[in-house]
């Protein structure tokens, strides 16, 4: 007869993970959640952390459900603040460069591809401070090009290792928004991106699994705990505070990607 220890480690630990590596995951899904719902960017930490434990594309399989549970929390709180129409005309250009990503995902190095992205994000955010201190505001929504190379490498990052989050932050801070619309607005574009990238990967990529599903659905009380924590925190921070806060994990989500 199976011992009761043995069965619970089988529903709360199905990848027979060490129980670090459990615990860390864990706090993964905390961090996705707080990110999620408070403040943007944080959880772009999580990406090298499960890809050191997991490997690059099983980490991402790993990480997706968390970040899709934690959309739907991050609507469900700031569903008032959405606003479909600042992001709409990326959707096109996104979903091109998700199948991209898919055709050639398990083909290309990505190595090169997120570095340049780092470097560009970075130059992207250089331009935005230097605009904010020269009292320039510039709108890169405004720009077709800027709208289509955004979607586009958003989209193709975003498939490959979940990691487009610095790029659409930067079009949605370039915008202004206050800082309930620009969470708002960011998890519901997010949620349709994430949920469509599901299928690809159970079914094409073969990196979520059902253990793998098990693993975050066991987790899913991290993600909502998370979630509230996050948007409690975000409360207490005035609209300028947020900015400067984004930006500041921007520049270092980047700097992660080139260290990955």
């Amino acid at each position: 007869m199976l011992s009761f220890a043995f069965m619970a480690e089988l529903i709360l630990n199905p990848l027979q993970v060490s129980w670090s590596v459990w615990f860390i995951t864990l706090a993964c899904a905390f961090i996705i959640g707080f990110s999620k719902s408070g403040l943007k960017g944080i959880g772009m930490v999580t990406i090298p952390v499960l890809a050191i434990m997991y490997g690059g594309m099983i980490s991402a399989g790993i990480l997706l459900p968390f970040l899709v549970f934690g959309d739907l929390f991050a609507v469900r709180f700031y569903r008032k603040n959405m606003s479909w129409s600042h992001v709409k005309r990326l959707m096109p250009f996104a979903l091109a460069g998700i199948l991209l990503a898919v055709l050639v995902g398990k083909m290309i190095s990505d190595d090169l591809f997120r570095n340049l992205m780092a470097i560009l994000v970075i130059s992207c955010l250089a331009l935005i401070i230097f605009f904010d201190f020269s009292g320039k505001k510039p709108d890169f929504s405004k720009s077709g090009f800027l709208s289509g190379f955004t979607g586009l490498s958003g989209g193709f990052a975003t498939m490959i290792g979940n990691a487009a989050g610095p790029i659409f932050d930067l079009y949605l801070l370039s915008m202004r928004l206050p800082k309930n619309s620009f969470i708002g607005t960011g998890a519901i574009f997010f949620l349709t991106l994430n949920i469509i990238k599901v299928p690809f990967h159970f079914f094409i990529w073969e990196s979520i699994t059902l253990a793998s599903l098990q693993m975050n659905f066991v987790m899913v009380p991290a993600v909502f705990f998370g979630a509230l924590a996050g948007r409690k925190v975000v409360s207490y921070i005035p609209e300028k505070g947020f900015r400067i806060f984004v930006i500041a994990i921007i520049a270092l989500s980047s700097v992660l990607l080139l260290l990955r």
